[in-house]
């Protein structure tokens, strides 16, 4: 299903490389028509059963980018300094593995000493500027054999499975990347493009170049939304609930969804007796903005799978929740491409 191996690939927005030729090989094993463009978006081509020249009518997204790091500094001592990529939470950040660049330097993310700090600080997250990697150098110059300033940071954690759940970095939005890639081992009647985005989580900028590339009809964004299902959360702050089915969205900082999508979503779903649930929370972006606003405007909406601890070195979602969006994704693309909004 391809959760573990996208979940431990590092692609910081900017920094997709290594998650687009691990999609781009099994599209090429699959034989699936698949190409580029300049700011590194991946198109599938899907070509359906019957031969139609209608490819683009239909566009499906999810983004290869996850938040991170960058190295913005090597201090004397050898600590480096860092930027973040995305909406990282800070209070994740203190004694978290990470590794540094595209050789993967292994490294921590430090900070000083609890019995150092001041009251103040002890009571509140520490911020960026309060914060290093110690990649074990003895100083700016052996730092510097090691790293630069410019590369990109990830989580290093290992992906697992936990009983009906799944545990892993990047979730958002490798498993709305994983989603797709079982939705293009399918077959379908009729063909539709696939995109697989970047730097999605610094505003959308790749889904705003594909969707003028491909001036669909309708558009779907299979992404992964916040699920704050914990004990001391009332429910109507929860967002979503893992186990409780797909995530549709009503609204988000970037989109109202289409009607008619969304319509079509929910009898979908109601057809094929899968449990949804709406996103309870009009806040954060998506993908869904900018494709909507291409050209004439464009009908668009998002599913989800809900995720606890969203942005997180060890993300969780359940899994019968991303099955269920494949299989929401796959009837949604025969009665679309069939019937029409």
């Amino acid at each position: 299903m391809f959760l573990k191996e996208l979940s431990e690939i590092s692609g910081v927005s900017g920094d997709e490389g290594r998650v687009r030729d691990f999609i781009r090989d099994k599209l090429t094993a699959w034989k699936i028509e698949h190409a580029c463009d300049s700011l590194g978006n991946l198109y599938a081509y899907k070509s359906g059963s019957k031969k139609t020249e209608k490819k683009r009518e239909l566009m499906l997204a999810a983004h290869m980018d996850e938040v991170g790091l960058m190295v913005s500094s090597i201090e004397k001592s050898g600590h480096l300094r860092f930027y973040k990529v995305g909406g990282i939470d800070e209070s994740f950040l203190v004694s978290k593995p990470v590794v540094v660049g595209s050789n993967a330097v292994p490294g921590v993310i430090g900070a000083k000493a609890i019995h150092l700090q001041k009251k103040a600080e002890r009571e509140k997250p520490l911020e960026v500027d309060n914060l290093y990697i110690d990649i074990g150098a003895k100083d700016k110059d052996d730092a510097a054999r090691a790293v630069k300033i410019g590369d990109y940071v990830t989580f290093a954690a290992e992906a697992a499975q936990l009983g009906e759940c799944f545990r892993g970095k990047a979730l958002d939005n490798r498993a709305g990347c994983a989603a797709l890639l079982e939705i293009l081992q399918r077959d379908f009647a009729a063909s539709f493009v696939a995109v697989f985005t970047v730097q999605e989580e610094i505003g959308g900028r790749g889904a705003r170049v594909a969707a003028y590339r491909l001036n669909p009809k309708t558009a779907l964004v299979v992404e992964t939304t916040i699920a704050a299902d914990l004990p001391e959360i009332k429910e109507k702050d929860q967002v979503t609930a893992l186990g409780k089915g797909p995530a549709f969205t009503l609204q988000d900082g970037s989109l109202i969804a289409h009607p008619r999508v969304l319509e079509r979503l929910v009898a979908v779903a109601q057809e094929q007796g899968i449990p949804y649930q709406f996103r309870r929370f009009a806040g954060n972006f998506t993908d869904g903005g900018p494709i909507s606003c291409a050209h004439e405007g464009v009908p668009t909406g998002v599913i989800s799978t809900p995720c606890r601890y969203l942005h997180g070195p060890a993300s969780l979602i359940n899994l019968e929740d991303w099955r269920k969006v494949i299989e929401v994704v796959d009837e949604f693309i025969r009665t679309v491409m069939a019937k029409g909004l």
